[in-house]
């Protein structure tokens, strides 16, 4: 895994320099870089060795140094591509290097190569007889890639912090990014955090011109589901090992490593999966896995860990995480980010990052498998929510908030009187906007009150809500299924996971995430996913033989933390520096209704922290 960081006109290589050094924690290992004082092309590189560690340099050129890229990611199918690429005359100075697949890739195909891809990777190649410069990132955004086009400049770097060492780009945030980011506890592509700054979308490329820096940006490909009847026809037994075979394939695919391999275990069924799944296919000694614990039990999953290490038969390394710790953790990690996230898990995803990474330089990891599955809560609210809005009056339903807003508060990790609330919530909107409401920090009607100049539900929520009444899918569990996996893994988990696990630089690597997996996927009707209130039914059923039941079949708890009771204790001053069209004595009361018990505000201060820590980041 590395950082990236370049750009094309004004400047000189000392903004290059303080770009690539902003990145040090993505490639702690080497820095390289490009530097063409006549064209204005700067282009530099930050590497994390995993593959080919005495060669892989970068920036990397092709044997006529017309092409040159620099790369973050991991292509798992490099070998093949690399028979392909040498049966069509392609002659490879490497021996297994994945970055010089991309010089003779892009050779080969141009920007077709991207979608010949089977990996994560944010990549740019300078392409000098064409005179552009082309961008890419994965299917799912696994990798970050932010970018800037100024006069007289086009800027990128795999951070946004990095993209503000530039000297032509400011760090001032954007109202628009701000408003959609308490509206969704992230912020959806191409949104970024600051005026001028964008995120390259999952699943496209960029194109600019080296002499006018005009750009163009396309999709390579879209994550759309497409139900096969005649792929169901095959039977559920048929599936399921189809399944099966489908995960060991990409668990294979990312074992392979020149540095060692450890693994993410939750106690859930996805990480678990991963775990099992790894020892099945791995050739040598036991692996390594690793699992956070939480001393609040009604969080905590390590006793789950246990029995899936302990099936499996691997080398179990455990940590629990206690309030004062995170005490001591939450500015360190949240003043680390370089766009803030309403996701708290952020801290215990770092603390196991932290810790894994004293063993291992990549792990596995379950990612995707809730949203390609159907893993999450929200499906089994659809059925009653879709009925309660037909039946309910708008009268009654404002009555039954208002009741809801008395229960006492609980502490507890999805607590019932926080899903109500939360339901409720969502249900005081269009069908379209229920399930960005569901997971947003702030209820969309106190918008008013936080922000001077509120944005509407259908202005802010309207990426998901265009998504949910224009897209392809067909019934509200694949809108779900879209929503889940088109904004919230993309641009909540998988983003959380990138910084966190970078922050200790460690590589990550998302299993259900694998080309052939997901097209899978794609094509299987979503009653194999969720049927009857039971979720993840046809994962579950090829598990069956690689798992114990009572992992199976457990409770889904989530990777969460006692948020509730932690914003009651921590920070120890309230942090309420000035924002640029925000009220700051809203938030104000908003952190004394919580500290009093008389308000659970913990996801719309969270989020507030977040971005304070980024703005002001701790020394």
């Amino acid at each position: 895994m590395c950082g990236i960081a370049g750009f094309v006109g004004r400047g000189d290589q000392l903004d290059l320099m303080r770009m690539t050094r902003a990145l040090v924690h993505r490639g702690p290992d080497s820095e390289g870089f490009h530097i063409d004082r006549d064209r204005a092309v700067h282009l530099g590189h930050r590497r994390l060795a995993i593959r080919d560690i005495s060669g892989g340099v970068q920036p990397m050129w092709n044997a006529a140094g017309t092409i040159c890229v620099v790369y973050n990611g991991e292509i798992y199918n490099h070998e093949t591509l690399r028979a392909e690429l040498v049966a069509a005359g392609h002659v490879f100075s490497s021996s297994h290097s994945d970055t010089e697949i991309l010089v003779c890739g892009y050779a080969e195909w141009g920007t077709g190569v991207a979608e010949r891809l089977n990996g994560m990777f944010a990549f740019a190649v300078l392409d000098e007889e064409r005179q552009r410069l082309f961008l890419a990132r994965d299917r799912f955004g696994e990798k970050p890639l932010y970018y800037a086009s100024r006069p007289g400049v086009f800027a990128f770097a795999s951070e946004l912090n990095a993209l503000t060492c530039h000297r032509d780009i400011l760090a001032r945030p954007s109202t628009l990014a701000l408003q959609k980011l308490f509206a969704y506890g992230y912020l959806p592509a191409p949104h970024a955090l600051y005026e001028g700054s964008a995120k390259l979308p999952a699943g496209h490329f960029m194109t600019v011109d080296l002499n006018t820096l005009a750009s163009t940006i396309e999709a390579y490909w879209r994550f759309v589901l497409e139900p096969d009847e005649d792929l169901a026809a095959k039977g559920d037994e048929a599936l399921a090992e189809e399944l099966r075979h489908l995960l060991l394939q990409a668990v294979g695919r990312r074992l392979v490593s020149d540095v060692s391999v450890g693994v993410f275990l939750s106690g859930g069924l996805d990480s678990s999966a991963v775990l099992a799944a790894a020892a099945r296919v791995r050739n040598g000694g036991p692996l390594n896995s690793f699992t956070v614990g939480f001393s609040e039990p009604s969080y905590d999953e390590s006793e789950f860990a246990k029995i899936a290490a302990s099936h499996v038969g691997s080398r179990h390394n455990q940590r629990i995480l206690d309030l004062e710790e995170a005490r001591d953790l939450i500015p360190q990690v949240l003043s680390k980010l370089d766009e803030p996230l309403g996701d708290p898990s952020i801290v215990p995803t770092y603390l196991l990052s932290a810790f894994t990474r004293a063993q291992a330089t990549v792990a596995l990891s379950g990612d995707g498998g809730d949203e390609l599955f159907a893993g999450y809560d929200p499906f089994r609210a659809l059925r009653l929510a879709s009925v309660y809005s037909r039946l309910v009056p708008n009268k009654l339903h404002c009555l039954l908030r208002d009741l809801a807003a008395f229960m006492p508060k609980s502490a507890r990790n999805m607590s019932l009187d926080f899903r109500l609330r939360r339901t409720l919530m969502g249900l005081s909107h269009p069908e379209s906007a229920w399930a960005p409401t569901w997971m947003s920090p702030l209820d969309p009607a106190n918008a008013r009150d936080l922000f001077d100049k509120p944005m509407r539900a259908e202005d802010v929520y309207s990426e998901a809500m265009e998504l949910w009444e224009m897209g392809p899918a067909k019934t509200r569990v694949d809108r779900l299924l879209q929503f889940f996996t088109i904004f919230y893994l993309q641009d909540d988990i998988l983003t959380k996971v990138d910084r966190a696990s970078m922050m200790s630089s460690l590589e990550t690597r998302a299993i259900f995430l694998d080309n052939d997996l997901v097209d899978f996927c794609q094509r299987l009707p979503h009653r194999f996913k969720y049927k009857n209130g039971k979720r993840k039914v046809l994962l579950k059923k090829a598990l069956g033989p690689l798992l114990p039941e009572a992992i199976i079949h457990r409770k889904k708890k989530g990777f969460g933390i006692p948020l509730a009771e932690w914003m009651r204790q921590v920070p120890k001053t309230l942090p309420l520096s000035p924002v640029s069209g925000m009220r700051l004595q809203w938030i104000r009361q908003a952190w004394q209704d919580h500290l009093c018990k008389r308000e659970d505000h913990r996801l719309l201060l969270w989020t507030w922290l977040s971005l304070q820590n980024v703005l002001h980041p701790v020394a």
